[in-house]
């Protein structure tokens, strides 16, 4: 038997009518009797950030007990089938954002530990945050070094969003410089054509939705033609992400045009492409990250599931009040439940995430295996609005790197940016500091 030592490229491209597809990781793209870890194949560990505003409730947050023998309180319980694939991180703070401008503190330090410039002009001063030390390594081999992401529109908060600190500090989780912050994007349209081709000019974009044309069709003929090389498991796993990335356009579609057929309601101004329902939005946002992962169009990307000071209200879950008014709970115990209620609903959508990254296959296991994520808040009590502890979960295999189903408990406070460096070590990116750190988080 004839077994030949040509593969397909990490950054194949299905390219036609000037769109370029990515391609998941294919067996066809590592060489025969070669061990995946000696090829250009080779499975690299991709970062996430997930954040939530207004903390948490600790004492449904937190587990009892410590080592591997912990249960799960209600806020983390929707998490419990990935036990193996989580790593839960007590005992941490964020010095940097112990100040009376916590709203605007929160966001901007949660990734860097740096206290920013207290300024309301164009003079802002940040830290670089530990996504933006990954793009800069492990992001140079993919399309984009990094993806920021969010719900909500921070443009019409400008000023004073917080004592002495402007809404730019507000406004991001990720800053590429001290001076540059990164634009979270909330249009999942947008994000779509960033990833997989842009749109054109309005008029073109609504011209190649009245035909009713894919981006995807555009390479559908040469698709065929590359699937005919491949071996049938390749073939369906093309399939497949191709029907994700078609899907994922279907219910754009259908968003804006559920836009369209409410122009006349009088709602806020959004842009078009953004689900009315929080939940689907977030659920789009989540495809696209699982999407750019898989492809490999970038291997960092930051979430913002809400922004500080939101005043969502969640009726899914029976609370009617303003998320950030229901924050200030005043210790009483119904408004308590009440935040409690958000926070498990927070934890059930990103479980919906990594449901996803579990159910794609990659090399000798699935994405989860290889992501890291660290799902959390830079806020603990959000009545008192302090700075620890800070609720932690560090999810996923790390492709190889990460333990799991441990709760570690610092007894004494520890700097939150020592489970960041730890997190860019583990993801191929050395560094021996980040802000205040003082080492690494041992034992994940």
């Amino acid at each position: 038997m004839f077994i030949s030592k040509k593969h397909l490229s990490r950054r194949h491209l299905l390219r036609s009518a000037g769109v370029a597809v990515s391609l998941p990781l294919l067996d066809a793209m590592v060489p025969a009797l070669t061990a995946q870890a000696q090829t250009a194949a080779n499975v690299k560990p991709r970062l996430g950030f997930v954040y939530v505003p207004h903390g948490a409730i600790m004492r449904e947050f937190t587990p009892t007990q410590t080592g591997t023998d912990w249960e799960f309180k209600t806020i983390l319980k929707p998490l419990e089938p990935y036990r193996q694939r989580l790593n839960i991180i007590s005992g941490l703070g964020h010095s940097a954002a112990d100040s009376s401008a916590v709203h605007s503190l929160s966001p901007c330090t949660w990734l860097s530990g740096v206290r920013p410039k207290a300024t309301l002009g164009s003079d802002a001063f940040a830290g670089v945050t530990a996504d933006q030390y990954a793009a800069q390594v492990i992001g140079q081999d993919t399309p984009l070094p990094s993806l920021e992401l969010a719900t909500e529109d921070h443009s019409g908060l400008i000023g004073a969003c917080d004592r002495d600190y402007g809404c730019i500090y507000m406004n991001t989780l990720s800053w590429r410089s001290p001076t540059t912050p990164n634009p979270m994007e909330i249009n999942p349209r947008k994000v779509f054509e960033r990833l997989f081709g842009q749109g054109g000019t309005v008029k073109q974009r609504l011209a190649r939705q009245q035909e009713d044309r894919s981006i995807l069709d555009a390479v559908v003929q040469q698709t065929g033609q590359f699937s005919a090389t491949l071996a049938r498991h390749d073939q369906q796993k093309v399939s497949d992400y191709l029907d994700s990335i078609r899907e994922i356009e279907r219910r754009l579609q259908q968003a804006e045009s559920q836009i369209a057929r409410n122009a006349d309601l009088v709602i806020p101004e959004a842009p078009a492409g953004i689900p009315f329902v929080y939940e689907e939005h977030l659920a789009i946002m989540f495809e696209l990250m699982t999407l750019a992962y898989q492809s490999d169009i970038t291997r960092v990307a930051s979430f913002m599931m809400a922004r500080e000071v939101s005043n969502r209200t969640y009726p899914q879950v029976g609370v009617h009040e303003g998320h950030h008014a229901t924050s200030h709970h005043q210790n009483d115990d119904a408004k308590m439940a009440k935040n409690t209620l958000i926070q498990t609903y927070h934890v059930a959508q990103f479980r919906k995430f990594v449901d996803r990254l579990a159910s794609v296959q990659e090399g000798d296991g699935s994405l989860l295996d290889n992501v890291i994520l660290l799902y959390g808040s830079n806020m603990s009590n959000s009545n008192a609005h302090d700075h620890y502890p800070l609720p932690a979960v560090l999810v996923g295999g790390g492709a190889g790197t990460l333990k799991g189903g441990q709760h570690i408990r610092y007894d004494q406070r520890t700097p939150m940016t020592n489970l960041l460096v730890t997190m860019l070590n583990k993801a191929g990116v050395p560094m021996d500091r980040l802000g205040d750190s003082t080492g690494l988080v041992a034992g994940v």
